[in-house]
């Protein structure tokens, strides 16, 4: 039982909070029974923190007094198990089916759309280099712990879409006003492709949009010009998807 916050392994793990350490020690943590199950069964669940003395999962597990555990955890009520979890070092891309993000910056999108990418088939995201931390807790919490189920590289969005490109994947982007409906597309067109999206206040950057091949509209109501980037994404993909009744 460690009970004490000033404890040498506490300290160190309440730095992953912070994403420098995060990045500098390859780890991070989950919290509530539902992630700390989809890391574990990902097979990347290195040690769980628990407060009873039950050994729920085949990792180190230590037991913890409720202020350490409150001192560990970002919810607002006490959790009763966090786990520590290693990064998997993913660089390349594997599938055809692709979902580019340009400088998303609020966690809750990020992880609203981590959660649609996988409902609708998705083989890989690929961050920016400067979109919101994958491994914060509230992208961790928003996508449910879906991060475990896809494929997510974080790169320099130009360097990833020259090698999309000579996949002959077409890229895909999006104008609010004169793209194609997405309902137009052939099933083939739906087969292969690489959707980018932007920040929630700018958009695509104009290097990026530059590059992409075809841009795509959602027709709505004349009553608003936009739709916030997690559910616009939510439904391109929806409309993209593979997946038959």
């Amino acid at each position: 039982m460690i009970s004490s916050v000033n404890n040498k392994k506490i300290k160190n793990l309440i730095k992953l909070k912070d994403k420098k350490y995060r990045d500098k020690e390859g780890l991070y943590l989950v919290e509530t029974f539902h992630l700390v199950e989809e890391a574990y069964n990902a097979g990347v669940l290195v040690e769980v923190l628990v407060l009873s003395s039950d050994k729920f999962y085949d990792v180190e597990t230590t037991q913890v007094s409720c202020e350490v555990m409150n001192k560990l955890s970002s919810l607002d009520s006490i959790c009763n198990i966090i786990g520590v979890v290693k990064k998997e070092k993913k660089d390349n891309i594997v599938g055809n089916r692709i979902l580019l993000l340009d400088r998303i910056q609020d966690p809750g999108n990020l992880g609203t759309i981590i959660r649609s990418a996988v409902a609708f088939n998705i083989s890989d995201i690929i961050l920016s280099c400067d979109c919101v931390d994958v491994f914060s807790s509230k992208v961790i919490r928003s996508s449910e712990g879906m991060l475990f189920h896809i494929n997510i590289v974080r790169n320099d969005l130009e360097k990833a879409i020259n090698i999309i490109k000579n996949k002959n994947i077409k890229i895909y982007s999006t104008d609010v006003n004169f793209g194609v409906n997405p309902r137009k597309l052939s099933y083939e067109d739906k087969l292969n492709f690489a959707l980018v999206v932007g920040n929630e206040g700018s958009g695509v950057s104009e290097k990026i949009d530059s590059l992409c091949d075809i841009k795509l509209h959602i027709p709505m109501s004349d009553k608003l010009d936009s739709l916030n980037v997690g559910v616009c994404t939510s439904i391109l993909l929806y409309e993209l998807s593979d997946i038959d009744e």
